[in-house]
């Protein structure tokens, strides 16, 4: 079997400590399964401004292109909040999406059944959930120009972000999730402010024309919803979606909030995919949807569950083993039905576990799948 590059960036914060399990992990992929995934590990962000006074190197945005996959943890802390803007540890993480060309973010919201209590919501509105986000990533306001902050009359400033988007950015992304819903439940709902933003007027014509003019999308049921709508939507009944598809600002946002409604930013992963390139190569990296949490790192209790399932969606996305992906994820929920659980998920009569137990509970039961 030929080998397969892996490049692990622990980052900052709780990084190391749950890129650590994940590295358990795939030492047992090769050793059990003969996957030959070699891996490779570099600094980034905070940790690489404090080694490199950049956080992210030339020669590690190199190694990160010519990778199958790049699994990510976290990046930033306050220790950098006074770092020059253009060099603070998430600025890594924008010029990676940017430089390879990683424009579809896929954040799922699965509700495990075993932590349907850990959430703020009612068990009948969460229970069987399984949403599925794809945010647009390379452009929008986080991208546009002109930007700064500029000095003006009477001694005032003035920020300026610039929100915009071309057809094309649109309607790669939207053919993402048409593609999902159609391996899905073939249902998809488009988010915009096309109420307020041309931008957003735009963004809603181009979904609907690539809808529109796609013979193949024609069994998905198409929707558009504002985004504020959509975000109070999630809260009152998030089972009536299946594919949401938006762009980066409101992505970021609305991502974040379907990731709350199952109850753990810390069980839920994340992958950024490129289109293909002429020798038909995507490039990807993998992350947990949380941050670097510097308040509990280095205590050995972070839930590492979020970065091993992000390795299982490399699996399946990069590396092309869907069934060692099912496996893995099949193992993560079978040690949360045995009622082990780190902090963050922690509820009464369960067993609480370190970040290091919970990846050593996730090898055990994949050493009885052998």
């Amino acid at each position: 079997m030929p080998k397969k590059n892996i490049l692990l960036l622990a980052g900052d914060g709780i990084g190391p400590e749950i890129m650590a399990e994940v590295k358990k992990v795939i030492d047992w992929f090769n050793v059990n399964k003969k996957l030959s995934l070699e891996i490779s590990e570099e600094l980034v962000g905070g940790a690489s401004f404090d080694e490199n006074g950049t956080p992210l190197t030339d020669q590690v945005l190199f190694k990160a292109m010519d990778s199958n996959a790049v699994l990510l943890a976290a990046v930033g802390g306050p220790k950098w909040d006074d770092v020059e803007f253009s060099k603070k540890p998430e600025r890594a993480l924008l010029r990676l999406r940017k430089e390879m060309r990683l424009f579809a973010n896929l954040r799922p919201a699965i509700c495990f059944e075993e932590l349907v209590s850990a959430s703020t919501l009612k068990p009948e509105i969460i229970s069987g959930l399984d949403i599925l986000i794809v945010r647009e990533l390379t452009g929008g306001i986080y991208f546009g120009e002109p930007r700064g902050i500029e000095h003006i009359e009477n001694g005032d400033r003035k920020g300026i972000n610039t929100h915009v988007y071309t057809s094309k950015e649109i309607r790669r992304v939207a053919k993402v999730a048409f593609d999902l819903a159609l391996k899905r439940n073939l249902k998809v709902t488009s988010a915009d402010k096309s109420n307020v933003m041309e931008a957003g007027l735009l963004w809603k014509e181009e979904v609907q024309k690539l809808y529109d003019d796609s013979k193949e999308y024609k069994s998905i049921e198409l929707s558009h919803m504002l985004a504020d709508n959509l975000a109070m939507q999630l809260v009152r009944n998030p089972k009536q979606f299946d594919v949401i598809v938006t762009d980066n600002l409101f992505g970021d946002m609305l991502s974040d909030e379907a990731a709350m409604l199952t109850g753990s930013l810390g069980m839920l992963p994340s992958a950024s995919l490129s289109e293909k390139d002429k020798h038909g190569r995507i490039r990807s990296m993998y992350e947990p949807c949380h941050g670097s949490a510097p308040d509990i790192a280095g205590k050995g209790i972070a839930n590492p569950i979020a970065m091993i399932l992000s390795f299982a969606m490399a699996l399946k996305y990069s590396l092309d083993f869907d069934e060692e992906s099912d496996l893995l994820n099949e193992v993560v929920k079978e040690v949360l039905k045995d009622g082990l659980r780190t902090a963050d998920i922690m509820e009464q009569g369960k067993q609480q576990v370190s970040t290091s137990e919970m990846g050593d509970a996730i090898i055990a039961k994949l050493n009885n799948k052998i």
